[in-house]
């Protein structure tokens, strides 16, 4: 693809990448570079260090360019990290990054050009996984969603089956569209992405695709998503709770009441066994809403054996192994 050339606008708005690094050794570089090879050059990387343990500081003070910043804390969790980074940003416009995430090197230049002529338009990308640190097993994951569209219908859509990408790095949010979200809730640490990715689109007028932005999503190592700790369950009940009031209120609607259960019934697969409170509760709102078909989520052999044994014997079988 040609590279967009950032000179072409009539503006150079300053972009904020804020990022929060814990234990990030392995990958915080390449996610830095990766931002430093972008043909839209008006960047400023805010880097907290989060109470990292490994060598995550000195990979960052190796870094020379003025346009990094870092700021090195005792550990708060990564949301309030985040949060901090963001106190310390002056760009017209936002990025949220995690510390290995990849992005194609005209992926801002690509979105400013999609969001410049709008006062409150959030830009989205492409995306896809690669595994055990290998790109070349990069494969995108298209989506019914990859095209312009109203903010509540982007969520809709993107929901209606309970699962969805809101991976923070596809979003350039300008300002004062985030100022009026809200930032992210520093209690929330398992699913948080949900309650902010919702509060957050619902204040822009346009979600706009920008085709042949790339975000490469790294896939097969540990990560927040992957915590299963009793307080990471109330933390993602917390905050699908909040993302659905917040869906709502802004539309409640007979489609919106049926993505509401489908989360909450997402949700409450999940919760099952490890945490029998939670999916009670979940079930219970499954029903205030009028009730979910969404299946068990599963493939192979374990679809198979779940339409003959129950779901509820294979989580079990599959927690206690």
């Amino acid at each position: 693809m040609k590279s967009v050339n950032p000179k072409s606008s009539k503006s150079y708005p300053l972009v904020s990448i804020c990022i929060a690094a814990y234990n990030a050794s392995l990958y915080i570089a390449d996610a830095i570079d990766s931002l430093l090879s972008q043909s839209h050059h008006q960047i400023e990387i805010i880097v907290v260090n989060d109470g990292s343990t490994d060598e995550t500081e000195s990979i960052l003070a190796s870094f020379t360019d003025p346009r990094i910043k870092v700021y090195s804390i005792a550990n708060i969790g990564q949301a309030a990290a985040l949060n901090l980074a963001f106190s310390y940003a002056s760009g017209d416009y936002v990025k949220f990054m995690d510390a290995d995430d990849l992005i194609s090197a005209d992926f801002i230049a690509l979105q400013l050009a999609q969001v410049m002529d709008y006062t409150d338009a959030i830009a989205t990308a492409e995306w896809g996984r690669f595994y055990n640190d290998d790109l070349s097993t990069f494969k995108k994951s298209p989506e019914s969603v990859w095209r312009h569209l109203k903010p509540i219908d982007w969520l809709i859509e993107s929901l209606e089956n309970g699962a969805n990408m809101m991976q923070c790095a596809l979003f350039l949010i300008p300002r004062n569209v985030l100022m009026r979200s809200g930032l992210w809730k520093a209690e929330l640490t398992l699913a948080n992405d949900i309650d902010f990715g919702i509060r957050l689109l619902l204040q822009a007028s346009q979600v706009r695709f920008c085709p042949g932005a790339i975000l490469y999503y790294r896939s097969g190592m540990p990560s927040l998503s992957a915590q299963k700790s009793e307080k990471a369950y109330r933390s993602a009940f917390k905050s699908i709770s909040s993302g659905v009031e917040a869906l709502l209120s802004f539309e409640n609607s007979k489609r919106s009441r049926r993505v509401a259960a489908n989360i909450y019934q997402l949700w409450a697969y999940e919760f099952y066994p490890a945490a029998p409170d939670l999916y009670l509760k979940a079930i219970q709102k499954v029903n205030e809403l009028g009730g979910s078909a969404l299946p068990y989520p599963a493939g192979g052999i374990t679809k198979l054996l779940s339409q003959f044994l129950g779901w509820k014997l294979i989580k079990r079988i599959k927690n206690y192994l």
